[in-house]
């Protein structure tokens, strides 16, 4: 295990939906640590928890026990105003939908969070966040104005530009062809990298999690391996294996 900071983690975490005879266990006591400056993918069946554990590390949805903690603050004492102000100034997203707004500008989408929040962006951190994601001669084209891929950079953009603790990725390269998905994967790399940051995403694609460092794999709710230094072939061994029943949770 890394001996960087801890950027976010889970104590015992499990996410339960419905009741009774319609109750779905997402989450099963899920305890599981992300090293700051590193870059974790979250892989697992279709049905595993891995977009669930996202989302509650993210602050995107409740959990119905255990701990979610972001640097040393624990999301589930924190009210919505609270946990709008942690997602807003502590939060990067890169989503697989892009989540643009058609009327604002690539520039205007990018800083959209830090105007929100009346921050002014640190002008040098913006500048090499455009010049690094090839974006300076697109600032003033709108979303439609642009191929996939070029909107799915602004996104990244908007991710770093306030300079978050973690970035968290929900199948960012889903709807891209395999050109654009390495483009916006080696930028999640360089964000780390060459920025510093953290970053975890969720993924279904072998060649997607072989760029992080880590990959931790899910079945039926709960954590059962991770796998450091990942290749394409490692992590598709690996996936098949998932298939077998019976494969005891662990705490990574």
């Amino acid at each position: 295990m890394s001996t960087h900071a801890t950027a976010a983690r889970a104590v015992g975490l499990s996410k339960t939906y419905g009741t009774d005879d319609t109750r779905v266990h997402a989450l099963a006591a899920v305890s599981v640590r992300f090293a700051r400056g590193e870059f974790t993918a979250i892989m697992g069946p279709s049905g595993s928890g891995k977009s669930t554990l996202m989302h509650c590390l993210a602050g995107l949805d409740s959990v119905s026990s255990g701990s979610v903690l972001i640097g040393d603050t624990e999301l589930t004492t924190l009210s919505d105003k609270q946990m709008t102000q942690l997602r807003r100034d502590r939060i990067g997203f890169v989503f697989q939908a892009f989540n643009l707004v058609p009327t604002l500008t690539a520039l205007e989408n990018i800083t959209l969070p830090l105007d929100i929040a009346g921050r002014k962006p640190d002008a040098a951190w913006l500048d090499s966040v455009l010049t690094r994601l090839g974006l300076k001669d697109r600032l003033d084209h709108r979303p439609g104005e642009l191929s996939g891929g070029q909107q799915q950079r602004v996104a990244c953009a908007r991710a770093l530009a306030g300079q978050p603790e973690i970035i968290f990725g929900d199948e960012p390269t889903g709807n891209l062809d395999s050109h654009s998905s390495g483009e916006v994967l080696s930028i999640l790399r360089a964000a780390v990298d060459e920025f510093n940051q953290t970053v975890v995403i969720v993924t279904h694609d072998p060649r997607a999690a072989a760029y992080a460092d880590r990959v931790v794999f899910l079945a039926d709710g709960k954590i059962v391996d991770e796998l450091r230094e990942p290749t394409a072939d490692s992590v598709l061994d690996r996936m098949k294996q998932l298939d077998t029943p019976a494969t005891a949770a662990v705490t990574v």
